[in-house]
């Protein structure tokens, strides 16, 4: 089964869900914010890709954290970093077959997905 994580108003989610729909993909859509995350997904997650990866440094979230917060040392901190502000999970997270893609981009899920 085929999972895509994310915040239902995030725009990349939008065209991904968009993408998949126009592509006839089954999936099931998990909403970080409405129906939460647990740590042990996120370090799940963190055995396929690095924190760099699965972190949005780039947002809103990001830049209003202390800069103290901001020192992941370890997949443990970056897993109650991320539970206490789910919003810094970069999206989309697809699950497709125990295989993680962070983000998107239509060539990635052309090539996950054969379409």
């Amino acid at each position: 089964m085929t999972t895509l994580y994310g915040i239902r108003n995030c725009d990349t989610v939008r065209k991904a869900r968009a993408w998949l729909d126009a592509h006839g993909i089954a999936y099931r859509f998990h909403d970080l914010r409405a129906d939460g995350i647990d740590a042990a997904t996120l370090s799940g997650w963190l055995q396929q890709v690095d924190t760099a990866t699965l972190i949005n440094t780039r947002g809103t979230t990001w830049r209003q954290l202390p800069e103290n917060a901001r020192q992941i040392g370890d997949n443990d901190s970056a897993v109650r970093l991320m539970l206490e502000h789910p919003t810094l999970i970069k999206r989309p997270v697809l699950l497709q077959d125990d295989r993680i893609t962070v983000g998107f981009a239509a060539a990635v899920y052309e090539n996950l997905f054969g379409a």
